[in-house]
Formats: C-alpha cells, sequence, structure tokens
C-alpha cells in the first residue's frame, strides 16, 4: 500500500473509483454502506492536484482511495459549499472561530469497499492532514444525514465535530469541523507514505 499525494497520472484511476461509488450510481441497498455525492470532472481533479489537495491510497498501481481537501474559492464552483459557509458565523466549534479563511473543505474522501474497516482511513486522513496543515489549522466539511457510516467514521475514528445542520436541494446534511493540530495517528504507524 502506498499512500501519497496524487499526481497528474493517478487522474483517470481516481475517476475509476469515483464512478463506482457516486450516489447516483448506487441502488438504494448499496448506499447505506457509503457514497459520494459530488461529482469531479478530470479537468477538476487536475486542478485541485494542482493545489496539492488530493491525497490517495495505492495497491498494485490502483487507487483504492482518495480524500479531496482545498480551498474555499476552489469549491465555489458548486453552489452548495458557499451556501454551507454562509453558516460559519452561526455555528459553534468550542476553542475556535471557524472562517473560510482559516479553514479548507475536506472531502469527498471514498474507500473502495474491500479495503473499509481497517486503519486506512487513519492512515490516508493523517497524510492529508499533514500535507493541509501547512495551510489551514481547521477543516470543515458536510455530511449528508442518510450517509451514517460515513458520519460514524469521522466522528469516531477521525475525531471531527457535529456543529450545525442545514438543508439542500431536499437533502439534510450536518457540518462538521476539525482541529487540524491533532493527530489521529502517531507518525509511526504511517506505513508507505511517499512525499510528492
Amino acid at each position: 500500500m502506498e499512500i501519497r499525494s496524487a499526481v497528474i497520472d493517478d487522474v483517470q484511476k481516481v475517476l475509476d473509483l469515483q464512478e463506482k461509488y457516486l450516489f447516483n450510481n448506487l441502488k438504494e441497498d448499496q448506499r447505506k454502506d457509503g457514497f459520494v455525492t459530488t461529482p469531479f470532472t478530470a479537468s477538476q481533479v487536475e486542478s485541485i492536484i494542482a493545489q496539492d489537495g488530493l491525497f490517495i491510497a495505492l495497491d498494485r498501481e490502483s487507487v483504492v482511495a482518495y480524500i479531496f481537501a482545498g480551498s474555499w474559492d476552489y469549491y465555489a464552483q458548486w453552489p452548495v459549499f458557499p451556501y454551507m459557509t454562509s453558516f460559519f458565523p452561526k455555528v459553534k466549534f468550542p476553542g475556535h472561530h471557524l472562517t473560510t479563511e482559516n479553514s479548507f473543505q475536506y472531502g469527498p474522501i471514498c474507500i473502495d469497499r474491500d479495503y473499509r474497516g481497517g486503519d486506512l482511513l487513519k492512515s490516508l486522513f493523517e497524510v492529508m492532514r499533514l500535507g493541509m496543515l501547512k495551510r489551514y489549522p481547521l477543516g470543515a466539511t458536510f455530511i449528508n444525514k442518510a450517509n451514517t457510516r460515513s458520519l460514524k467514521a469521522h466522528v469516531d475514528k477521525l475525531g471531527w465535530h457535529v456543529i450545525g445542520d442545514f438543508e439542500y436541494n431536499s437533502q439534510e446534511y450536518f457540518i462538521l469541523a476539525c482541529d487540524m493540530s491533532r493527530p489521529v495517528l502517531p507518525n509511526a504507524e504511517i506505513v508507505g507514505v511517499q512525499a510528492k
């Protein structure tokens, strides 16, 4: 297993994994195991790579997991993100004042079903956390209230905090925030990490 920042040669592999777990491509019973809702085009993936905001896990040259992470300016191309950040002045994250300047948008994250349940989530998150901490002290995101598996993983395994909620396009979401200065794994436990 190799965990690292993505490069241009990884774009199609990331799109292949995305396609496999997009909400609209899954049957209702498959969605209970988790899904992603924001589809990225090849050019959008290339753009986030140029900003050092895509982190991947590979097994035998296949991308088996990814995390997108970027500025609110990048994510403003999807209307749901500016709508979510409009709630920042109203939400409470104890010990922090959440803004679009001191935080980044985390996600989507996708892990192939065959690789779920172990420490891959924590290892991939830790590589992303270290990469983004250089620029932002806080991360923020939203999770569809129907995606209970993702919510449980982020709160229980990664230390995210639910700080609010909102409704958008007839869907309900939780707003979550995370302090990027808090590691989820000691550095020694991250295996296969390669710097870009």
